[in-house]
């Protein structure tokens, strides 16, 4: 497949009812320019807002992926986002007439058609990919879920599905790169068991349900007065079970049709990562609300080393924003222990500092004076100090107040750092500041190479004119 990036060539419509509210709906493919990745637009609504196909903008797993912002939602994404993913589009509108993805025959079958259809064009800019350095781990202890993702240089994904049925037994599935999704996994349609059924009536939901839109499983026996109801519900009085199977012997498209569709969700969710991925991921009994945390671990970790990388883009031979003497109205720390030299960059949500590492640093006297190496609680207290300066930033008397750590995790020496070296310091905001309370991680580099990592929770606190003199004075 082309590294460029893909559109449709002309909008497409759909039409079908959605599996939840039962009521019909029409969605619509459009064109979007380069970068645009997916959004929803709600056309029915006030304004028709847009909704971004983002894993931190989901609201609710618990049958399908629902996506709301500003109060508009869209549900049961996941279908129609793999479709997209799987003919290798990278951009695309999708305009729908109802809160809710036509359920069509349970697949994503239909959305390829349709977008076939459309036609496919490359367009003038490169794919943004994000291509796995590290593996990533996630597990739910409680659902046993287990899910891992490892660099890998295609799309590639593999699955278990075990949930203790009979009928079911344990599947697997695989996907070795996104060019076999048509053919091997885009048919293959959602599955319910049938002692679920009940709940998901009572609760409102599958009003758009029937045997044509999902593989019903039966893996108990079921009374008569409850195979009545099911009849009456589906207006279907053909409805039978015939042992354990599946519902009225529908014919599987492939013997293991569930686990390739608990696949095709995983294409799906994953889609709100917000990039085209390149990773092997590798999941064990996956459903909506584990494939989302996973998601929201692989964009911040995308996020991470996208800001690492841009951070490297820095010219340490321009002028400083905070010089040493800035750097000193900020913060209360004197020779020997202010570690910080200059302020290169700084906004709302990070910080780059500069420590140029000498000889006559007063630790270099006692640490390895013969083979001097800087300590790493000096590397961590220097990083330290440049958050400080991002966190008193945030105030408009910044001498008024002092900077206490709270917490320090995750904390990794990679490289000795020694006299002659110039170390800078790279801190991003984890989350937004409140109260005072500030999450960062930090990356320190020399020559453009990682020799410290860490995470830092640290608060500021106001005091007294006479408690600061007091602290300058025994820093000092």
């Amino acid at each position: 497949m082309s590294d460029k990036q893909r559109t449709i060539q002309k909008a497409v419509s759909i039409t079908g009812k959605g599996l939840h509210t039962g009521k019909p709906v029409t969605l619509t493919f459009n064109p979007a320019e380069t970068g645009h990745w997916y959004k929803f637009q709600r056309t029915d609504l006030e304004g028709q807002p847009i909704i971004e196909a983002d894993c931190d903008l989901v609201v609710d797993t618990s049958r399908g992926t629902t996506l709301e912002k500003n109060g508009a939602r869209v549900h049961t994404t996941e279908h129609v986002l793999a479709a997209l993913v799987g003919l290798g589009i990278d951009n695309c509108l999708i305009q729908v007439t109802g809160p809710e993805m036509p359920i069509m025959d349970g697949s994503s079958l239909n959305f390829i058609e349709i977008l076939e259809e459309a036609g496919i064009v490359e367009q003038d800019a490169l794919r943004d990919y994000f291509e796995l350095e590290e593996n990533i781990t996630y597990e739910d202890p409680i659902k046993k879920v287990e899910m891992l993702a490892v660099p890998q240089e295609d799309f590639r994904i593999t699955v278990m599905v075990d949930y203790g049925s009979e009928v079911l037994g344990t599947q697997h599935a695989s996907m070795y790169n996104l060019g076999e999704f048509k053919n091997e996994i885009s048919s293959c349609r959602t599955f319910v068991f049938l002692r679920e059924l009940e709940a998901l009536i009572q609760h409102d939901l599958i009003k758009g349900g029937d045997m044509d839109n999902a593989i019903v499983l039966v893996d108990s026996e079921l009374p008569e007065d409850k195979l009545n109801y099911l009849r009456k519900v589906f207006n279907k009085p053909d409805v039978e079970v015939k042992g354990k199977g599946v519902l009225n012997n529908t014919k599987l498209r492939f013997f293991n049709e569930p686990a390739r569709h608990k696949l095709l969700d995983i294409v799906g969710d994953l889609a709100l990562v917000g990039r085209p991925l390149k990773m092997h991921v590798l999941a064990g009994r996956p459903g909506h609300a584990g494939n989302i945390d996973f998601a929201k671990k692989i964009k911040a970790l995308a996020k991470k080393q996208k800001s690492e990388k841009d951070f490297l883009k820095i010219d340490l031979s321009l002028p400083p924003v905070l010089n040493i003497t800035d750097i000193m109205k900020l913060l209360p720390h004197r020779q020997p222990m202010l570690l910080v030299d200059k302020i290169m960059e700084i906004s709302d949500s990070h910080v780059v500092g500069v420590k140029n590492v000498t000889l006559n640093e007063e630790f270099f006297k006692g640490h390895f004076p013969d083979n001097p190496v800087m300590p790493g609680v000096f590397l961590i207290e220097a990083m330290a100090q440049c958050g400080g300066v991002l966190v008193l930033k945030t105030v408009p008397d910044p001498e008024n107040y002092l900077t206490y750590f709270m917490k320090i995790d995750n904390v990794k020496f990679k490289q000795k750092v020694i006299p002659g070296d110039t170390v800078v310091f790279g801190l991003n905001l984890l989350t937004p500041i409140r109260r005072g309370i500030c999450h960062m991680r930090g990356v320190a580099y020399v020559n453009n190479k990682p020799v410290m990592e860490a995470e830092m929770m640290a608060q500021i606190v106001k005091v007294k004119e006479t408690e600061i003199k007091s602290s300058q004075t025994q820093l000092a």
